[in-house]
């Protein structure tokens, strides 16, 4: 399935990953509609960055994933569906479980059932490595079992369940799409390599973190998006739960000492004990196998860690971009 030309609606456009989406959607020529969080500043979250050429082209439509009717509106006459909208800091998920399974469950179901009203061609819904909890195994497949262990992942496991079961009860062509950790751009202050970069940029030689022990699977945004554009594209994804991984492991406090040797070599790592998880709730290891999309779609990594990074720092280290940054508060 082509893009260029085909109607595609993507939920949460106004976020990171989804405004990094929209913008090789548009590249591929694709008719772009973005479904944003309704707000009485009118505001379109990172597509407001976006130079108003671009903006031009997308037909922003805003509402609520947790209201039906919102949701049909915006799925309404499109082909494609790629479902980002969701709540995913995990220390927030303790606040407010409630709305995580309001968001993250009932928003999937309200995206499914529009889609399959509409005869929506390809739906993908965003899952997430969090699902797999500690692995088990390494690297992780698909076929590793789910574990919630935090409120949002236990969210992300029911919603991935819906969008399996309406595959299998109506045939929707559904793929669930679960990248491992993304970061890049734009990533929010609730996400550990933010935190890092912008409290080396804003000076502070003490660097507040959580646990540095666990391992994490990190994915430069730009790989990110173009997995989810060949799992859209591909004939072969309909049914499948797809890792979008490197197929390697980096303990947090190695990719922390990384970007202090690249912005301050001074600064020291010290462990605030309200970053930390609760014990069992903590994610030990996390390492994905990404032989699947390679096999289904021929996608590969394009961006190592250490370029990654050296492109985040750089769009971080803007004034503009890190004024949005509120390096003094601890951000859940």
């Amino acid at each position: 399935m082509k893009l260029e030309g085909k109607k595609v609606l993507v939920t949460g456009a106004d976020g990171f990953i989804g405004s990094h989406l929209i913008e090789e959607l548009l590249r591929r020529r694709a008719n772009v509609r973005a479904f944003c969080y309704y707000n009485s500043f009118n505001s379109y979250g990172w597509l407001d960055t976006l130079p108003q050429g671009i903006l031009k082209q997308i037909e922003v439509v805003t509402g609520d994933i947790r209201d039906a009717g919102s949701v049909r509106n915006a799925v309404k006459d499109m082909e494609i569906v790629f479902h980002l909208a969701a709540l995913i800091a995990i220390p927030y998920s303790y606040y407010s479980p409630e709305s995580y399974v309001e968001t993250n469950i009932k928003g999937t179901l309200n995206v499914l059932q529009a889609a399959k009203d509409f005869n929506v061609q390809k739906i993908l819904i965003t899952s997430t490595s969090e699902v797999y909890g500690t692995a088990k195994y390494v690297p992780i497949t698909e076929e590793h079992p789910k574990q919630g262990q935090s409120p949002y992942s236990a969210t992300k496991i029911g919603a991935d369940s819906v969008a399996e079961s309406f595959f299998k009860s109506f045939n929707s062509p559904v793929s669930i799409v679960r990248p491992f950790n993304t970061y890049g751009p734009r990533q929010s202050a609730r996400a550990v390599i933010p935190t890092i970069i912008t409290q080396l940029l804003a000076g502070k030689t003490e660097i507040k973190l959580g646990s540095l022990h666990p391992t994490r699977d990190l994915l430069f945004v730009k790989d990110t998006v173009n997995g989810f554009l060949a799992i859209a594209e591909s004939d072969l994804t309909i049914g499948h739960e797809i890792n979008i991984a490197t197929d390697y492991e980096i303990a947090i406090g190695d990719v922390a000492q990384k970007l202090i040797d690249q912005i301050n070599p001074k600064a020291k790592i010290y462990t605030d004990e309200a970053r930390l998880r609760p014990e069992r709730s903590e994610v030990e290891r996390l390492w994905g196998s990404n032989k699947k999309i390679t096999n289904l779609t021929g996608w590969s990594v394009e961006t190592s860690l250490d370029e990654g990074l050296k492109k985040t720092i750089a769009w971080f280290s803007e004034p503009s971009n890190l004024s949005g940054y509120k390096t003094d508060v601890y951000n859940i």
